[in-house]
């Protein structure tokens, strides 16, 4: 009998989740479907119980649901309560239980790269949806401090009292404060959307080598202005897309119970671009 799986969001015309996880099950010979289900905001419980009817196996979790989606969950995993966000879910005869794959899709690339977070010094660009599950990364890998940089100082702030209460060291400033200080950090993240637009780099990485670990969250477009500034500083970085494979890969792992099959999975992801 086979099993089904699905994103739901809205929008979901454009997610490339289907072909990811449609490439694995090719790849392994499962006899398995996924698909992009839209549900739109307001219409979360009906949507549920549709996909409860069809007796779905397990599904991904999109803007705008992700924190909503936690009031239905019957039981959640540690990762799912320590960052207040779902977006992966396993349905078992009607009871879901609900997983935040956002942290260990994050890591997956850094350490897939073998690099040391221990001891390192963080800046992080943006307070916005994936923040906290980066930060929580960085304070299970034990970074030795964070810089949160948010246009406005308030998110920035909350962030840092997240930070803190997991025991990371951390403190806020403005993006206009960032100004020449990049080359201070072992670590850059950009987890603003800008660059989606193609828009440039909202920060000057002067002085920054090859050492410096460059990752931009954004995926599309896959070489972002942020990322070609730090390519021309010959940094080491990291696509948006590699934290969407590790997230994909996760969600995976959690559904199967095996391994995914990694260059597959990334040959379907950026077949779509």
């Amino acid at each position: 009998m086979g099993k089904t799986f699905a994103v739901i969001g809205d929008p979901i015309n454009h997610s490339l989740s289907p072909n990811i996880h449609s490439a694995a099950f090719r790849e392994l010979n499962l006899d398995c479907s996924y698909i992009a289900y839209r549900i739109p905001k307001g219409e979360l419980e009906e949507g549920i119980e549709s996909l409860k009817k069809i007796k779905i196996d397990g599904f991904n979790v999109t803007i705008p649901h992700k924190i909503e989606m936690m009031k239905y969950l019957d039981k959640i995993d540690e990762s799912c309560s320590l960052i207040g966000a779902v977006n992966t879910v396993v349905n078992n005869d009607g009871i879901l239980k609900g997983y935040n794959t956002d942290m260990e899709g994050f890591l997956e690339p850094i350490k897939k790269k073998k690099i040391n977070i221990a001891n390192s010094n963080v800046l992080l660009l943006g307070a916005g949806g994936a923040a906290r599950a980066i930060v929580a990364g960085f304070a299970k890998e034990k970074a030795k401090s964070i810089t949160i940089a948010n246009r406005t100082i308030e998110k920035a702030n909350d962030l840092v009292e997240f930070a803190q209460k997991i025991s990371l060291n951390a403190n806020s400033i403005t993006i206009e404060q960032v100004k020449d200080t990049a080359k201070n950090y072992n670590i850059i993240v950009n987890a603003t959307s800008i660059g989606l637009q193609n828009e440039s780099s909202l920060i000057s990485l002067d002085g920054i080598n090859d050492k410096t670990v460059v990752y931009d969250i954004v995926y599309m477009p896959l070489n972002t202005d942020f990322l070609k500034k730090a390519k021309e500083k010959n940094a080491i970085v990291i696509f948006g897309y590699e934290m969407l494979l590790g997230q994909a890969i996760r969600a995976f792992e959690i559904w199967h119970s095996m391994e995914a099959p990694y260059n597959a999975m990334k040959k379907a992801l950026l077949g779509g671009f």
